[in-house]
């Protein structure tokens, strides 16, 4: 049972709502964000209408301010937007769906002037614009909105789409849009594509930026925005229609050859049934097997393979990718397919072509991921002169995996990093390699042969005597 000092709602309400006022008025002093979220919930409290009035104040304020968004400042935007998208959804949406609606639309449309002013790199805020749209679907369609009006707004929306702020939007609005309004959506985007961005007047060249060459960069790139949004819009129609050949048209011959565009094709006619004519565009497209091959396209081929019936040629293929790039996804379903015991032998040989495999960090992770740590650990001792010291993304883990069970090998992934931090001089690592040392040491206790491997005390003799000056380096291991 909990505490009654336990910090939970039932306790909370214990303490009665004059003390809790006290509390929230003295909690949200110098927050703007709480004291925001406060003055909201109070309007919601009034009405609706309120509530909406207050979303659509805040809306404005955030549309019209200066200030540049960091990364330091950034949480609590984001919890100020999620804030007013929360009451949008909560408070107004269930008593007036087409208010919610209006300020659904407003809320997005503030995506572009705070991108001007907002460093989004981690993709946070945009991640809230996207979660409106999917609520702009869903009131839409509780709304009954007419489907012409939303069409009309979608293609508006779409046009100021420039920080991808709409992405997905066509496919979200679908359901409330219904046949009539994808088909009025469609003839507004093909209206679009017949009417080219104007050339602006010879004597106002100059204005808007032209050169000497008649080019303007400005109306050009506003061209090619144009041409962009009509491609977009007219494949996410097709899709919302089902129409897998006015999909395939959006895109031009040369391009369908394009292995992950193939497969794009490829998974909408074999959904559609045509699985035929999606084996000729995987086939079709122009895949150079002797380098990295996309994994989109090998998945559609392998689907389209299995859905003609061709099992054993959809077997073979599962093998050859897995022997191109170590890929365990095809390797498991490889196994999964064979009769009983079959499956032991040829796990026993793909293990055999891994220890062998040219690239010895891919096949180090693909045993540690497998898990096969006995092989793992062999290899290391049999390549350990192959070890790029500077891939500690996969050294790191596979010394990790190894200690338990093959300090030897442990030892030798965390000497290949130690050795290429101080060949190289990254004095950036230091800190790190002088750990690896530590863990070193402390796996010595554990081998009971090193066998050929130079002895640990050797090991740290040689480092001293080779990189003796790097004090930088010592300092760290001696703990100064």
């Amino acid at each position: 049972m909990a505490s009654k000092s336990t910090l939970n709602a039932k306790n909370l309400e214990a303490l009665g709502a004059e003390r809790l006022a006290e509390l929230l008025i003295e909690i949200s002093t110098g927050s703007a964000v709480a004291k925001r979220r406060l003055r909201l919930e109070l309007a919601g409290a009034q009405s609706p209408k309120e509530a909406g009035r207050e979303v659509a104040k805040r809306l404005t304020s955030i549309a019209r301010a200066r200030s540049f968004v960091n990364w330091q400042n950034r949480k609590p935007l984001v919890t100020d937007l999620e804030s007013q998208l929360r009451a949008i959804k909560e408070q107004i949406a269930p008593a007036d769906p087409a208010e919610a609606l209006a300020l659904t639309w407003r809320f997005i449309q503030v995506a572009t002037p705070l991108f001007e002013r907002c460093d989004d790199s981690s993709g946070i805020v945009i991640g809230v614009f996207h979660d409106a749209c999917a609520l702009l679907g869903e009131i839409a369609l509780a709304a009954g909105t007419q489907p012409e009006a939303l069409a009309d707004a979608a293609v508006e929306a779409l046009r100021d789409n420039g920080y991808g702020q709409y992405n997905g939007l066509i496919a979200l609005l679908t359901p409330a849009l219904g046949a009539e309004g994808l088909a009025h959506l469609k003839q507004r985007i093909e209206v679009l594509a017949a009417t080219p961005v104007p050339v602006p007047p010879k004597g106002e060249w100059e204005a808007v930026g032209y050169g000497s060459g008649g080019a303007s960069y400005a109306h050009q790139m506003e061209e090619r925005s144009r041409q962009s949004l009509v491609r977009m819009a007219l494949k996410d129609i097709a899709d919302a229609m089902g129409d897998v050949d006015a999909f395939i048209a959006q895109y031009d011959p040369a391009t369908r050859k394009v292995p992950k565009i193939a497969a794009e094709i490829a998974a909408r006619l074999l959904a559609a049934g045509r699985a035929t004519d999606a084996l000729g565009f995987i086939e079709r497209a122009e895949v150079d097997k002797s380098r990295w091959v996309p994994h989109e396209w090998q998945a559609a081929r392998l689907e389209v393979l299995e859905a003609l019936g061709r099992g054993d040629e959809a077997q073979a293929f599962r093998l050859e990718c897995f022997q191109h790039s170590l890929d365990a996804d095809h390797l498991r379903a490889y196994l999964k397919r064979l009769a009983d015991f079959d499956d032991v032998d040829a796990e026993e040989k793909a293990m055999t072509y891994v220890m062998d495999y040219p690239a010895v960090l891919s096949a180090l992770q693909f045993l540690i991921q497998w898990p096969a740590l006995n092989r793992a650990a062999g290899l290391v001792q049999q390549r350990f002169r192959e070890l790029d010291g500077d891939h500690y993304e996969i050294l790191t883990p596979a010394a990790e995996a190894l200690s338990a069970r093959f300090p030897l090998a442990a030892t030798l992934a965390l000497r290949a990093m130690i050795d290429f931090t101080l060949n190289a001089g990254k004095s950036s690592r230091y800190q790190h390699a002088a750990r690896h040392l530590a863990e070193c040491d402390a796996l010595a206790s554990q081998i009971e042969d090193f066998g050929t491997v130079e002895p640990h005390a050797n090991y740290v003799a040689r480092l001293r005597r080779d990189h003796g000056r790097k004090s930088g380096f010592w300092s760290r291991v001696e703990g100064k």
